[in-house]
């Protein structure tokens, strides 16, 4: 298949591993910002392929993973409510609130649908009139701008039934909420080449000069995240901080301009708590007031709830970059796939996934019997 076979290639792999052994001289931190590359570099052992110097740190890019914990609630609750048919991608099914998950509902009798598009969210509250319909939209920048159409398209067509619990995250003041902690070990990113495909990279570039990092766009294929590893390092050894495209087939600098102009329209910037991580500034997107006739959390009035984290699960310090997950105590133990205590492990780029699926079960080449 063009652009997949091409950029998994053991040769090419090899040559920029030489180089980037070649170039380093002394220890860097890169976090790569999205869980799909972090899954991409777990299962094709790529941090084990890299020169010790060089660590990759798993940043907070799984839109699942850092849903906040009270936004789950609001969506159990309105899921639970008769009548109410709830919408969402299947991988938030598994992930757990403070009492339950979207499955647990579902076996009550709640009518919990998996969806792959909020258009199909539309056509169910079309052939269901009498049936309010909720689509669970969360994401990054990535999913954002068909989830505006969504509402866009539910005001034209008077789809009084249908509304949106939002839960949208942004890239940029998460990564400079990650460069002021006082704790910061992140030298260099490796940007998420899908949101950077919608909003291009110009929002980095003054992260890059403020903060003196290299922030490198960066693809999902092996060759794409050895490429990003390798102009991060190359950035990092000769003291320059700028933004870089290893991503061209996919990435302008501009990006996406009538994503853009759909994403003005329906959302505005809110402040966003991220699960395990906390508050940040100007995170977030919700409903402009115009279209806030379509917000769920107003429309089922599940706008205050008292939240509990499981205080066994370390998914914020990993969320962070502050812990690889096997070395939480509760990792493949009392939290696994089947029994989560977070998000990180049943996402589909969640880290404490791609180790439990991947076997990275201690820093050796350990799996369970």
């Amino acid at each position: 298949m063009k652009y997949l076979h091409e950029f998994r290639d053991p040769a090419l792999a090899h040559t920029l591993l030489h180089d980037i052994r070649q170039r380093v001289t002394r220890p860097w931190a890169l976090m790569e910002v999205c869980g799909g590359q972090t899954h991409s570099i777990i299962r094709n052992g790529i941090d084990r392929l890299l020169p010790p110097e060089v660590e990759l740190i798993h940043g907070p890019g799984c839109p699942v993973c850092v849903t906040p914990l009270a936004t789950m609630d609001k969506a159990l609750a309105i899921a639970a409510q008769p009548g109410v048919i709830f919408c969402s991608f299947g991988d938030m099914l598994r992930v757990p609130g403070s009492d339950g998950d979207l499955f647990s509902v579902r076996g009550a009798g709640g009518d919990v649908r998996v969806v792959y598009s909020p258009l199909d969210a539309l056509s169910i509250a079309r052939s269901h009139p009498a049936r309010e319909v909720v689509f669970f939209g969360i994401g990054f920048e990535t999913t954002a701008p068909a989830n505006a159409q969504a509402v866009v398209l539910a005001q034209r067509q008077g789809l009084t039934n249908f509304s949106m619990l939002v839960s949208h995250v942004l890239v940029p003041p998460a990564l400079e909420a990650i460069l002021t902690a006082p704790d910061n070990r992140v030298q260099a990113f490796l940007a998420a080449g899908h949101v950077c495909s919608v909003m291009g990279y110009w929002q980095y570039e003054p992260l890059a000069a403020r903060y003196g990092v290299p922030i490198v766009v960066t693809g999902f294929e092996p060759l794409d995240v050895l490429a990003g590893v390798q102009q991060a390092v190359r950035q990092l050894e000769a003291g320059q901080a700028v933004v870089e495209n290893a991503y061209p087939r996919a990435v302008t600098r501009a990006g996406n301009g009538p994503a853009q102009a759909v994403l003005a329209e329906v959302f505005e910037v809110c402040d966003r708590n991220w699960r395990g991580i906390g508050p940040i500034p100007a995170s977030g997107w919700q409903l402009r007031p115009r279209y806030r006739a379509f917000d769920a959390a107003e429309r089922f009035a599940v706008q205050a709830l008292q939240t509990q984290e499981s205080p066994l699960c370390h998914s914020g310090d990993v969320l962070r970059g502050h812990l690889k997950p096997h070395q939480c105590p509760a990792f493949g133990t009392l939290c696994t796939p089947h029994k989560p205590l977070g998000a990180t492990m049943v996402s589909s780029e969640g880290a404490c996934a791609a180790y439990y699926q991947y076997g990275r079960f201690s820093a050796g080449e350990v799996t369970p019997a």
